[in-house]
């Protein structure tokens, strides 16, 4: 589970209290859990329920939407940020990440109602796209590229580095949206990974 205030909207400055971080987070998903809609909630009741000065919450977040952003980090699987070296493994890391994230929107209620209220809010979605969804991409997109510089991958794959991110990220994607009754097993990464790289390397002289 990601740390509150170690996403995207983490700011610089004083030190701060991890544990105030977790009372604030962990009160809107207990409302959130409870029924409350995103546009019910306030920074103040937030402050309120959580036992913490309002003044204590807007130094961490500068708004609702940022602290939302943390809520949403708090509750979903963080990605595998540390390249192994090995292009099979990364690709293989990358798309068990996706996996695993749709496993959870399945299991957890309380991710599917946070993310479908969050979709009522254009400004919120889109920021939430700009930056967790689109820092998830770009690492996808990095390891494709490293494996088309050091010749893992054909280099005319290299020339549409979005296209081939879809078709890695695609099969789980599908499943997990077209296909919500269909499982999501153990060892598909490895299964998706292993049938894509067949066709991305070099053909043999």
């Amino acid at each position: 589970m990601s740390e509150p205030g170690t996403g995207p909207t983490a700011r610089r400055g004083r030190p701060r209290d991890a544990a105030v971080d977790a009372r604030v987070v962990d009160t809107v998903l207990r409302l959130i859990g409870e029924g409350a809609a995103i546009g019910e909630l306030t920074m103040e009741a937030i402050a309120r329920e959580a036992g913490v000065a309002k003044a204590t919450v807007y130094r961490r977040w500068a708004g609702k939407d940022a602290l939302l952003l943390d809520v949403l980090a708090a509750i979903e699987p963080p990605p595998e940020t540390r390249p192994r070296g090995v292009l099979r493994d990364d690709l293989v890391a990358a798309v068990e990440y996706i996996r695993l994230r749709a496993l959870a929107k399945r299991e957890s209620a309380l991710l599917r109602g946070l993310l479908a209220q969050m979709q009522t809010r254009p400004e919120l979605w889109r920021t939430y796209h700009d930056t967790v969804v689109a820092a998830r991409r770009r690492l996808l997109t990095d390891l494709l590229a490293r494996g088309v510089k050091d010749g893992e991958i054909r280099p005319e794959l290299g020339e549409d580095l979005d296209l081939l991110a879809d078709m890695v990220a695609g099969p789980v994607l599908a499943r997990a949206t077209l296909r919500p009754e269909a499982p999501l097993p153990d060892g598909m990464a490895e299964r998706v990974v292993d049938t894509l790289l067949r066709g991305m390397r070099p053909h043999e002289a």
